[in-house]
């Protein structure tokens, strides 16, 4: 089974250990997500999160820069195995070619500064998606919704092909997405509410409204976002029965059309029975024993990413 997973923290932490002289790599690493694990997991495409904490980085354009050199240097490096891509054509090259698809995405609109010339120059470097915050209030989302600059942003990236990520943004903030966009947009790494009562997760609206959009919601793995108790002593289990709960849930809501996978790996901490992204045909075989068919988890695990990218990149 392909797959395709809308969102890793893979690349933000390796430079993150580069900084502070640890030796690692994209082609093999002790983190959830490398080549190696992503080759034995028959990945189609790795989206590629770059993140800055604003409430630490005073330079957040300046971080987001150097980890995507990073990035680059890994593409180079690693070339045989895996490819940059900006278009849909260039995932479909790749997977002739049997390579590896990674985009690159930016968590934490503030990286662009309130500049939308920064915003074209991501692009331009293959940048397909963008969350308007992470946890902090910035020039796109104040009081929790939109700025008239976050209005500006959510313009631009339509006019572009870049696709909004609500993951992050406050209710308020989400509707006014709601208002505002044109096209479909995405929550890259979210989960369901009713099952699971954090604030970052979606309520059923929420769940309706991507749907209606033609957007998708990727199913996050972080136990946090899956279960409302901890295992023990805030300690969170990613097991793959409530990664399938969460899925089960949210096509009866929004249908099956609005569903794929944002792992969200190497940004979270707990246990997680998907150990790495090579184990994830655990998840398919749990879906299966519930009855889901080949063309269903087809859709769940790449086909409704690829329809979604086609529509807006």
């Amino acid at each position: 089974m392909l797959t395709a997973d809308m969102h890793c923290d893979t690349i933000s932490e390796l430079y993150k250990r580069r900084q502070k002289g640890e030796q690692n790599s994209l082609l093999s690493n002790h983190l959830q997500v490398d080549l190696y694990k992503l080759r034995r997991g028959g990945y189609l495409l790795q989206n590629f999160a770059v993140f800055t904490d604003i409430g630490e980085e005073e330079h957040p354009y300046l971080a987001a820069k150097k980890q995507i050199a990073l990035f680059l240097e890994e593409m180079q490096k690693n070339a045989v195995w895996i490819g940059q891509v900006k278009t849909v054509e260039e995932i479909e090259e790749n997977q002739k070619k049997g390579r590896i698809s990674a985009v690159l995405t930016l968590e934490e609109g503030e990286i662009c500064e309130g500049d939308l010339k920064k915003l074209e120059e991501f692009y331009k470097e293959g940048v397909r998606m963008m969350t308007f915050t992470w946890n902090y209030a910035n020039s796109l989302n104040q009081n929790g919704g939109l700025t008239e600059t976050g209005i500006a942003f959510l313009e631009k990236m339509e006019e572009l092909g870049m696709i909004p990520d609500v993951s992050h943004l406050p209710d308020k903030g989400f509707y006014d997405v709601c208002r505002h966009a044109k096209g479909p947009f995405a929550a890259s790494h979210s989960n369901a509410r009713e099952l699971c009562s954090h604030k970052r997760n979606l309520t059923d609206d929420m769940i309706r409204k991507i749907a209606e959009s033609g957007g998708i919601i990727g199913i996050n793995y972080y136990g946090l976002f899956l279960e409302n108790r901890p295992l023990q002593n805030d300690i969170y289990y990613s097991s793959v029965s409530r990664i399938a709960d969460h899925i089960q849930y949210m096509i009866c809501i929004g249908g099956i059309d609005c569903v794929g996978l944002g792992s969200d790996f190497d940004g979270f901490c707990g246990v997680c029975e998907m150990r790495d992204c090579s184990k994830i045909e655990f998840l398919e075989a749990e879906l299966r024993k519930r009855g889901f068919g080949t063309s269903e988890i087809e859709k769940i695990f790449y086909k409704n990413v690829l329809r979604v990218y086609k529509d807006c990149w």
